[in-house]
Parts: C-alpha cells; sequence; structure tokens
C-alpha cells in the first residue's frame, strides 16, 4: 500500500523531573516506552527534542533575587543604574527585577512603549496617534505617561505594568524613576551605568550605548555568568532564558546542553541502531495574531542541538511546479513528473530559485522547536519530551 502520512510528532509523557535526576537515561527510557505502547518502528533522522526546562530543573540550575542582587552590586558598585528594555512579565522578569533592585539604591527604569520587545503592550498604538505622540522621538516621564493614558491594565492578564513594576522596585527599598522611551541612548542623560535587558536587540543596544559614551553597559546576559555564593548560572545567556520557579527563586536557562544531547544521542543509537538526532527547545518564534505577542521571550529557540539539525530547508514548492512547470499534466503523469524533479536535487542551495520561493527561509532547529513548543504546550499536558518521525522526508519517500 502507498504511504499515506508524511511527519507524526508525538507528545512523550514522562515523570516529574527533580534536581539531580539522570535526565539522559529518563528521556531515553520515556521515548522507548512510547515507541513500544505505539507499535513504532524508529528510522534513522527521528528527532527526540526535550524542553529546556527539565533540563535546567535536573540540573538544579536554580538562582535566587539574593545572588542577582550580589553579582548587580559586585558589577555596578554604588551607581544609579539605569534599567532599561525589560520585558512585561511576571514569569519572565518580575523576580529579575526584584534582585535588580536589591542590589541598587536608585534605578531609572526606561520602559519601551507602546510595547516591549515581544509585543506585551503597555498601551494600543491607536492611542498614541489619538495623543499625538510619536513613540520614537517622545520621551516621556511617570506623570505625563499617566495623564495620557491613565490605568493601562494588559489585555490578557489584567496588570498594569507600570504600578506592579514600580511596587516590585520600592518594596525593595530601591529609589526609583520611571520613563518611557525607545532610544537607548536616552537613559544616558540620567546614568552612564546601564543594564539593558532586551533579548534579540541586545547587541545593537550595547553598542549605540557604548558608543554614546556610557560608562558602563551590561546586559541580562552579563548576570549570574559564573555562581554567586554556589548559586546556578550560564556562562552564555547569564538571566536570558530564565523563568519564575517561586517568588524567591528563577530557573536559569541550562548549561552543557551539547554533552546532553549527545549522550542522548548515543544511548538511542546503542538501544535501537539509529542515528536518532536529539535537541533541547525552548520558546518557539511564532507570535500570536490576536494578543500581537511573539512567543521567543529565550535568547535562542534550542540551545544545543546534533549535528544532523544544522542548516536550513532546501525544499521546492509542489504548487508552484503544479501550476508552472506542469501545468499540463494531470493525475499519475502529474505526481510521477514531480516526483522525478524532488529526485533530481543534487544537495546545492535552492535559495534564489523560483521553484523554492515561498518555502520557509528559516533555520531547522527554529522550526523544529516552534514545532515543538506548540506541541508540549506551557501547562499540564505533560509531555517535556517530542518524538518526531518523517519531517526530513519528501514526496518521494514510500
Amino acid at each position: 500500500m502507498e504511504r499515506a502520512v508524511g511527519t507524526v510528532v508525538r507528545g512523550v509523557r514522562a515523570p516529574i523531573i527533580r534536581e539531580g535526576d539522570d535526565l539522559a537515561a529518563i528521556v531515553t527510557k520515556s521515548v522507548l516506552d512510547c515507541a513500544a505502547a505505539e507499535g513504532v518502528a524508529f528510522r534513522d533522522r527521528d528527532i527526540v527534542s526535550v524542553t529546556e526546562a527539565i533540563v535546567a530543573r535536573a540540573q538544579g540550575n536554580y538562582a535566587t533575587p539574593d545572588d542577582i542582587a550580589a553579582d548587580v552590586r559586585a558589577k555596578f558598585g554604588e551607581h544609579t543604574v539605569g534599567v532599561i528594555f525589560p520585558i512585561l512579565s511576571r514569569n519572565r522578569f518580575a523576580v529579575c527585577l526584584r534582585g535588580i533592585a536589591r542590589g541598587v539604591k536608585k534605578m531609572v527604569l526606561m520602559l519601551s512603549y507602546p510595547s516591549d520587545e515581544v509585543g506585551n503592550h503597555l498601551i494600543e498604538p491607536d492611542l498614541l496617534d489619538e495623543a499625538g505622540i510619536n513613540p520614537w522621538s517622545d520621551v516621556l516621564t511617570e506623570a505625563r505617561y499617566r495623564e495620557l493614558f491613565g490605568e493601562t491594565p494588559h489585555y490578557f492578564t489584567g496588570v498594569d505594568y507600570v504600578s506592579y513594576y514600580r511596587d516590585l522596585i520600592e518594596k525593595e527599598g530601591c529609589e526609583l524613576e520611571i520613563i518611557f522611551a525607545n532610544d537607548a541612548r536616552e537613559i544616558l542623560k540620567h546614568t552612564g551605568y546601564v543594564l539593558t535587558c532586551d533579548i534579540h536587540t541586545r547587541a545593537r543596544t550595547k553598542r549605540r550605548l557604548t558608543q554614546a559614551g556610557a560608562k558602563l553597559v551590561l546586559g541580562l546576559d552579563g548576570i549570574l555568568t559564573a555562581p554567586v555564593n554556589g548559586s546556578g548560572y550560564n556562562e552564555t545567556y547569564g538571566l536570558l532564558g530564565s523563568n519564575k520557579a517561586t517568588e524567591e527563586k528563577i530557573k536559569l536557562f541550562p548549561r552543557n546542553g551539547q554533552v546532553f544531547v549527545d549522550t542522548v544521542a548515543a544511548k538511542l543509537r546503542e538501544a535501537t541502531g539509529k542515528n536518532i538526532e536529539v535537541m533541547i527547545y525552548g520558546d518557539g518564534a511564532f507570535k500570536d495574531p490576536v494578543g500581537k505577542i511573539w512567543e521567543l521571550a529565550d535568547p535562542v529557540v534550542s540551545p544545543a542541538y546534533t549535528a544532523g539539525l544544522e542548516g536550513t530547508p532546501n525544499e521546492l514548492k509542489l504548487k508552484y511546479l503544479a501550476d508552472n512547470d506542469f501545468a499540463g499534466l494531470n493525475g499519475e503523469e502529474l505526481r510521477q513528473a514531480i516526483k522525478g524533479r524532488i529526485a533530481a536535487k543534487d544537495g546545492s542551495s535552492l535559495v534564489g530559485n523560483m521553484v523554492s520561493e515561498g518555502t520557509t527561509p528559516r533555520r531547522l532547529t527554529d522550526l523544529i522547536g516552534s514545532l515543538c513548543d506548540l506541541t508540549s504546550g506551557s501547562g499540564d499536558k505533560g509531555t517535556p519530551i517530542v518524538y518526531i518521525q518523517g519531517y526530513f522526508d519528501n514526496y518521494t519517500n514510500d
């Protein structure tokens, strides 16, 4: 019988992971159990993907606001610190902000507006138009912001983040000024010591501040890059990619990811005889069209993956072939013509070729990580492992 199914994605249930667990062994057993239960035959280039959360949990990669405060204090001393461009998130940033506030005497908090970097809105853009405000040139004080827009609860969470962040900071005994601006260099009118909290634009922000004469510029990737009083850390990403664990603890992005994925791949190869790709995934790289939120609050979609997941797709657009090259064919003749064209691919890049126009020009790990994030969700599915078959297959594979 002709093959009727292409790519198959399975969310794999696993035990609740605790610090010190042998996660590589747990992942391997969970995938093997899944295959046995579902009657699945393993194939070369299957993919096993593991959420970063359980990797970090097994590592015990946690830190507290006191750890953050100690590192901030050590790096900024007694200076007033400009904290700029944080995302608006109780889960992603509130505990980090508590630690930062605990480590400084005075803070100037500069919020981008009308939204943060990943699309969480302080205010609707239409309100700026009504008020005659240009967010690219106008700098607002907190008093002016309130005069123009009043209380501004978030569309989904109901939280007024200006009030929420002010209360959080002042409870730590930190003197605070809040301004609203979108040019990073505006903060230098208040202090030359800056902690920039943006994620994907951080390199440009640091460069612009340094060129404008800042005395010290660090990003969140410069805080907790080494242990503080025995804390967790991430030498590459620091606080980026962290999540709230409790009100007084955050889980950091996992360390030593390459060792982990290579270990799991070796265990699966020993158990199945197949070369199975393995990756760690975090946030998917997709945007919600209603809430306008770009999901990717992690610094990367995948911090570690096996070598077979390097690169981008190199695909033909089937509907382009059907509508152009083979417009006069139908039925089995059309099917065989398209299969022949796919089979004739020689591995050279199709970038710039019309037959690839409209295929997805993104890295494989970003595409697969997004698929995995949507599969596992962020709630109570209990499937922190995703097993994918047929991802690299095409129309010619039987």
